[in-house]
C-alpha cells in the first residue's frame, strides 16, 4: 500500500496569493511615508519664503575743494559680516564752488544744497526720511581753511549744520575729515567696486573671493592728493603711515598718504606764483602750459591768498591787482616748469621710493587712478590702462594745439578747464613718476576710471561702507510654507506609518519563515514514512 502525498497546483497558488497582499500593502505603506516624510522636510527646509526687512538708505555730502556731490546710498536691512552690502542709487552735484568759498559768508553756504536736497527727498521713501541718516565730509579744501582762519571754517559748518537739523532726515554731523580718512576710504571704495571685498557664488550668496588681490588708489582732489594701497606685514614704516583696515570679517594693511597742497587746483597756483617770480612783468607772463594765442588774467588774491602759496608770496601784493598770462603751447618747456613742483627732500636711504622726504614702500600691483586723474587722462581721449608713451605722445599732441582747435578736441568744452588740461597732464606724470615712482613697467598697470557700473569711484562710498558697521542689521522674517505645528504633525503621522510598515513587513517575514520550517518538517517526515 502505498500513499501519494502531492501539493495541488490550486493549494500552492491560494497559498502564495495570501501571503504577498500584505507584503505589497506594508512596502507601499512604508514607501509612501517615507516619500511623504522626505517631500514635506524639503519643502519646509529649503523652499522657506524670506521677507527681507526692507532697505536702508544713507546720505553722503562730498564737500571737496571745488564743489560739492550729494550721493545717496542703499543696503539691504541685514548685512554681510557686520558691513552694508552698500550701492549708489543718486548722485547730485550741488551748484557753485566747494564749501570753503564762503569763508566771508558763511549764512550762504547752505543755499547751495536746497535744490538738491529736495530732489533727494524724492528719492527715498517719505516713510524712511527719518530713519536716513546724512553725513557731510568736508576734505582739504576746508582743511585749508580751518589752517588759514579756523573761525571762519566753524562758521561754515556751523551754517550749514543748521540747515540740516531743519531737513526731514537723521543729520549725523557735518565735519572736516583729513587727508588719511580720504585716502582709507577712497581706497575701500575703489576695492569694492572692483569686486575684491565680496562676490555672488553660483547660489547667489555674498562670499570673500578666493585669492582675490585688493588694488591700489590714486586719487587727485583740487587740493590734495591721495595715495593708498595694501602692504604685507614685514614692511617697515612709520605707524602713522599704515592703518588696520576690517571690512567683511578680513582686516588688511593699508598704506596711506596724503599730500596737502598737491591738488590740481592748489599746484596750478604754485606754478602760477613761480612763473610770476621768473618774469620781469605783472603783464603778458609767459605761460608754456597754456595753449598758444590764449590770454587769460588773474587778481594777485586768486594766486597768493592760499596757505599753499605762502613761500611764493611776494611779501606784499595787492589781493585786487591783476596779473595777465601768455600761452605759448610748448609741451617741453611746459613738463621742465612742472618739474619744480614736485618737491623733493632727502630721505634717509638713496635707493627707497621718496616724496617730498616720505617714504613709501614701493609701488606694485594694479591701481585706479580717478577724480583729477581720470578727468586728465579723459581729456587726452584716454581712459583704462595704456603705458607711459602713450600718455606721453598724446600729452604733446594736446599741448601743441592752439586754443581755437580745443573746442574740437573737447567733448565737453569748458574755459576754465580747456587751459589747464596740458598742465593737469604734465603735473600727472610728474607726479605719478617723479613722485609716486611708477616706471615704464608699472605704468600699465595704473586703471583710469571715473566708475565702475553706475557707482562713482569716490572716497564717499568707502565712507559709507564704513559708517554702515555702526548701523545695526535687522534679522530677515522667514515665513515657512506650513505651521510649525501641520508640519510637526504630518512628520509624526508619517512617521508612525513607517514604522508600522517596517513591523508588518518583519512579522510577516518572521511567520513566512516559520511556515517554511513547518511545511519542511512535514516533508521529511511523510518521505521517512
Amino acid at each position: 500500500m502505498f500513499t501519494v502525498l502531492t501539493r495541488q497546483p490550486c493549494e500552492q497558488s491560494g497559498l502564495k496569493a495570501f501571503s504577498r497582499t500584505p507584503v505589497i500593502i506594508a512596502l507601499v505603506a512604508l514607501l509612501l511615508s517615507v516619500m511623504v516624510i522626505v517631500t514635506v522636510t524639503v519643502i519646509q527646509t529649503h523652499q522657506k519664503e524670506v521677507h527681507l526687512p526692507g532697505l536702508k538708505y544713507g546720505i553722503v555730502l562730498d564737500a571737496g575743494s571745488s564743489r560739492t556731490t550729494v550721493y545717496v546710498y542703499q543696503w539691504p536691512a541685514e548685512k554681510e559680516n557686520d558691513t552694508g552690502v552698500v550701492s549708489q542709487t543718486y548722485k547730485c552735484n550741488v551748484k557753485g564752488p566747494g564749501i570753503s568759498s564762503y569763508g566771508n559768508t558763511p549764512q550762504d553756504a547752505p543755499k547751495a544744497f536746497e535744490d538738491c536736497m529736495q530732489k533727494v527727498q524724492e528719492q527715498i521713501p517719505a516713510h524712511l526720511h527719518k530713519s536716513t541718516s546724512v553725513y557731510l565730509g568736508a576734505t582739504a579744501g576746508m582743511r585749508l581753511l580751518r589752517l588759514q582762519n579756523e573761525a571762519a571754517a566753524n562758521e561754515v559748518l556751523a551754517s550749514i549744520r543748521n540747515f540740516f537739523q531743519s531737513q526731514p532726515f537723521d543729520f549725523r554731523g557735518a565735519q572736516i575729515i583729513s587727508g588719511q580718512e580720504e585716502g582709507i576710504y577712497g581706497w575701500i571704495t575703489a576695492n569694492y567696486l572692483m569686486g575684491n571685498f565680496l562676490e555672488k557664488d553660483l547660489w547667489h550668496m555674498w562670499v570673500h573671493p578666493n585669492g582675490a588681490e585688493t588694488t591700489g588708489a590714486l586719487d587727485l582732489g583740487g587740493a590734495s592728493t591721495q595715495i593708498s594701497f595694501a602692504v604685507g606685514k614685514t614692511v617697515e614704516l612709520n605707524t602713522s603711515d599704515i592703518v588696520q583696515v576690517t571690512l567683511y570679517g578680513y582686516m588688511y594693511a593699508l598704506y596711506t598718504r596724503s599730500f596737502q597742497c598737491y591738488g590740481r587746483n592748489e599746484a596750478e597756483k604754485r606754478f602760477l606764483a613761480i612763473l610770476l617770480q621768473n618774469s620781469t612783468t605783472k603783464t603778458d607772463v609767459i605761460n608754456p602750459c597754456y595753449p598758444r594765442d590764449y590770454t587769460t588774467s588773474f587778481t594777485e588774491g586768486h594766486i597768493f591768498d592760499s596757505p599753499c602759496t605762502k613761500d611764493l608770496n611776494p611779501g606784499s601784493y595787492d589781493p585786487n591787482g591783476n596779473i595777465t598770462f601768455k600761452g605759448t603751447g610748448d609741451p617741453l618747456l611746459c613738463r621742465m616748469k612742472v618739474a619744480s613742483l614736485v618737491a623733493f627732500k632727502a630721505c634717509h636711504e638713496q635707493e627707497v621710493s621718496c616724496f617730498d622726504g616720505i617714504y613709501q614702500p614701493e609701488v606694485k600691483g594694479s591701481f585706479v587712478a580717478f577724480a583729477g586723474f581720470f578727468y586728465t587722462a579723459s581729456a587726452l581721449n584716454l581712459s583704462g590702462s595704456f603705458s607711459l608713451n602713450t600718455f606721453n605722445s598724446s600729452t604733446w599732441n594736446f599741448c601743441s594745439q592752439d586754443w581755437s582747435q580745443l573746442p574740437q578736441l573737447l567733448p565737453r568744452f569748458d574755459e576754465v578747464y580747456a587751459r589747464s588740461y596740458c598742465f593737469s597732464a604734465h603735473y600727472v606724470y610728474h607726479l605719478l613718476v617723479s613722485g609716486y615712482k611708477f616706471t615704464q613697467d608699472t605704468w600699465p598697470q595704473i586703471h583710469f576710471k571715473k566708475e565702475v557700473g553706475n557707482s562713482s569711484i569716490a572716497w564717499s562710498l568707502g565712507y559709507m561702507l564704513n559708517l554702515t558697521n555702526q548701523i545695526p542689521a535687522e534679522m530677515p522674517l522667514i515665513h515657512l510654507p506650513m505651521q510649525p505645528s501641520a508640519f510637526l504633525g504630518i512628520l509624526a503621522f508619517s512617521t508612525g506609518v513607517a514604522l508600522l510598515s517596517l513591523v508588518s513587513l518583519v512579522c510577516l517575514y518572521v511567520s513566512s519563515g516559520d511556515r517554511q520550517h513547518s511545511q519542511h518538517v512535514l516533508d521529511h517526515t511523510v518521505d521517512s514514512e
